[in-house]
Parts: structure tokens; sequence; C-alpha cells
């Protein structure tokens, strides 16, 4: 992880077995700025007291970025989000926005959605707006609707391992290491290094307009790498699914995966197996119809994941990479690729029959000849 991480003694923890209510919140922070080039710094931030300013008395460094230094601006950012955070502000919590909203803004690219993360709890956050439902068990957290676009709220997360509870709604760990639950609310620091990626750990405020980071994302923004917070095969334990997201992200950011985040993942790869078959298929959407498939596809197979979500395809891999189903997945990711940079429209109906195509051949195949059945009752057969 880039700087230390926090233990319960070097932080001033928030969060506790309840949910954190307003006396918990913490004080309005001193403002120490950083005074860097408006273009980000493709150098670390240095962890000292002149450059960082100790965050809310802890030991975790931040680095604040004025609003004259980033290019982020209130016009590149949804009215919808706008709304909510100036309404927790007023109401007395604190709100940024933050994840991939602040990343790619920093990039200069259009966030799809944005995300808020606030000291609030999602009961307060149900409070405040009529338009909101809560959802989730083993993340609660707060949707916020306006029409078609939902403004997802979190409140802060805290460490598990600081905070002892019996309550298996707050905070659940299967024994492979998943957590099952993750609602054990905490501070803005403790938030910071709960996030899977440096880059997805920034955080934007409208009280100040300025940017904090706690942990590297900006230099890792700046050099073009996706790295974990933490211990990698712990975080990956945590929530398999983060192996899809650093491949999905290295592939749409157009990044490199640092080399510690790389190096178990091929190994951890079959606890994707844990993992509901509907939440797979969401990730396996993102992963193949958003603009960077082939690319993916080729990551995937790198690391080992094709298996647990293409197991079919999978088995019949090669080497050389030049089986006519090997060459007819590459030709459909790549047509999908261009089909999205056109903004035509794509049916994954038809992706997943193309990658799957070959096995049922084999399988109709077989079963035609173990059975009688002709080669067209087989391919319909049940």
């Amino acid at each position: 992880m880039l700087g230390r991480q926090t233990t319960s003694s070097d932080t001033e923890s928030v969060a506790s077995e309840r949910p954190v209510t307003a006396s918990d919140r913490p004080k309005k922070e001193t403002q120490t700025t950083v005074r860097r080039r408006p273009a980000l710094s493709a150098d670390r931030p240095r962890k000292n007291k002149s450059n960082n300013e100790k965050a809310n008395g802890s030991d975790l460094p931040m680095t604040v970025i004025p609003r004259d230094q980033h290019p982020i601006s209130r016009k590149d950012i949804s009215d919808n989000a706008l709304k909510v955070l100036y309404r927790l502000n007023n109401s007395g919590f604190q709100a940024y926005l933050v994840g991939g909203g602040v990343r790619d803004l920093l990039l200069g690219k259009k966030p799809k959605d944005f995300d808020i993360a606030t000291n609030a709890t999602p009961e307060e956050v149900r409070r405040l707006f009529r338009n909101s439902r809560l959802v989730g068990r083993r993340f609660r957290l707060a949707h916020i609707m306006f029409g078609p676009e939902v403004i997802e709220v979190a409140t802060f997360r805290g460490s598990h391992e600081d905070h002892e509870t019996s309550d298996r709604n707050q905070s659940q760990q299967a024994q492979s290491g998943m957590l099952l639950r993750d609602n054990i609310f905490g501070s803005i620091e403790e938030d910071a290094i709960r996030r899977d990626f440096t880059l997805n750990s920034l955080y934007y405020g409208v009280d100040d307009f300025a940017v904090r980071d706690y942990v590297g994302g900006l230099a890792d923004l700046k050099s073009g790498t996706i790295r974990l917070i933490g211990s990698p095969e712990t975080r990956y334990r945590e929530d398999p699914v983060r192996m899809l997201r650093a491949i999905r992200f290295a592939s749409k950011l157009d990044m490199r995966i640092a080399p510690e985040t790389a190096e178990p993942i091929s190994q951890l790869a079959p606890l994707l197996r844990n993992i509901p078959s509907a939440r797979l298929f969401e990730e396996s959407l993102k992963l193949l119809q958003t603009g960077h498939g082939y690319k993916t596809y080729r990551l995937m197979r790198h690391f080992q994941l094709l298996e647990p979500l293409f197991p079919l395809v999978a088995s019949r891999i090669t080497e050389q990479q030049d089986t006519p189903m090997e060459r007819m997945i590459e030709q459909v990711l790549k047509n999908t690729d261009y089909r999205i940079s056109k903004e035509m429209r794509v049916n994954p109906a038809f992706l997943f029959a193309a990658i799957l195509w070959y096995p049922l051949v084999e399988h109709a195949e077989k079963l035609a000849q173990e059975s009688g059945l002709s080669y067209y009752d087989a391919f319909s057969w049940r």
C-alpha cells in the first residue's frame, strides 16, 4: 500500500459495534493544502508535514489538492449528485464524491455515474431523501432516485480488524476470507483504506472543492498504475471480483497492473467460483461489453480467469491460440468493440452465443452419436 496503513492505535476511530451517530462526526478539518502544478504530478506525494496534513489527528497522511490545482469542475458533475452533496453538507454531515466518478473527472473523461460517501448512516440518508431506498444486505447503502438517474450513497466503512462484533448483519466473513457482510461504519480515513484500488480512493468535496488523497491514488493515476490498497491476497479473498475489476480497469483505462497486485491473481482465480452466478454474469457484461472486450479477454487468458467464468471455453484453449473457437471469439470481441466505439447497439445474447458456440457444437455431436438423435434434435435437446 502507498503510505502506511492505519491501525486501531493510530487512527481516531469513529466506528464501533453501533452505527455512526451525529455525535461521532469529526470536527471540521483544518486545511493544509499541497501546492502543486495544475497538471497532476507524476511524483508520489512525500509523507511529511509540510506537504500533507495528518487526517483528523490520525497518522494517515492526507494530500489535499485545492480547486485551482485540479481539473474538476462542478459543471461536469451531475446536478442531482450536487443536490445530494449539498443537502448532506447542509444537514451537518460529511459528504464526498468518490470512486470512479472522481477518477474519470481527473482523467478528463465523462463519468458514467456518480457515487457519494458520507458519515451519515443509511437510515439518516433515507430520512433526508424521500426519493431514496435502502438496498443490499452484504453492503448496506442508499439509492437516491432522480427519474432514470440513481445516485448511490454509501456510509464510510470501517476496519473489521479494529471492531469486533457478534452482529452478523454488521460483519460476517467466510473461512475463505470473503466478506459476506460489510456494514461496519467508520471515518473517512478508514473508508479510504477499505476501498479496492488507490485510484478509486479519491474524494472530492463541494465544501471546499478540493480533492483528498489518503493512499497515493493521484500518483498512480498519473503513472497509469492499477494498485490494490493493502495486502493483495487479503483484499482478493475479501472479494474475489476485485480480480476481474483489476483487469477491467487496466483494459478500460489503458493502464498497467502493479506487479504486487497482479502476482496473486492466477493462484486465487478459483475463488471466483464462490461468487453468485448472477453477479458473475453482471461482471462478465462489464468485462466484455464496455468497448475493450478483446483486450480484456487476452488479460483473462493470461491470468487464468476464463476457467471460473467460462469453463467450457477455458478447457479448449490452446497455447497456439489458433483454433476455430479461439479465432471466432477474438473476431466477435473485436467486432463488438468496434460497434461500441461507433455507439451502435450490441446484443449480449449474440456475444455469449458466439463464445459458447463451439462447446455447444461438440456437445450436440456427442449427444447425437450416443443417443441416436438427429443432429438437429441433438441441438434442441434439453
